[in-house]
């Protein structure tokens, strides 16, 4: 049964923002984890002696987790992000709990609504579209 889903991201693994998957209902919602170490790359720059993840890569945290969302065998891009919020920074130690829950759909484009958050405080959220560029083996 050893199905990974975390294996289905296409990112390598120091690209890869999403470290755990908590629950899963494929298709429509899944959580995740990203756990955040002085050691991680992106931090060392950003800002020395005030470390915190970028807004950015907590962006692309949501849209990884989102993409575990997407049909088995689909590769996507970013196409869209709206409304996004940030909340508070996410500094070393902290671990970041991520939903992404799948809203509609129209052909290729893929709507979802993504939040993140760390110890029940919300720390960002946003809708994002996703672009599927390679269909899942068998079509649509």
């Amino acid at each position: 049964m050893g199905h990974d889903p975390l294996s289905s991201l296409p990112h390598g693994l120091s690209f890869r923002f999403v470290d755990r998957i908590l629950e899963l209902t494929p298709g429509k919602r899944v959580v995740a984890l990203k756990n955040v170490t002085l050691n991680d790359p992106n931090l060392q720059g950003h800002f020395p002696g005030n470390p915190l993840m970028p807004g950015v890569l907590l962006v692309e945290a949501m849209v990884q987790t989102a993409g575990l969302l997407l049909p088995e065998g689909s590769s996507a891009v970013l196409a869209q992000i709206k409304e996004a919020r940030f909340r508070r920074p996410v500094v070393p130690g902290d671990q970041v709990r991520i939903e992404a829950e799948r809203g509609g759909g129209l052909g290729m484009l893929h709507r979802f609504t993504v939040r993140a958050g760390v110890a029940g405080d919300p720390v960002a959220e946003a809708e994002v579209v996703l672009a599927i560029t390679a269909p899942a083996d068998g079509g649509s």
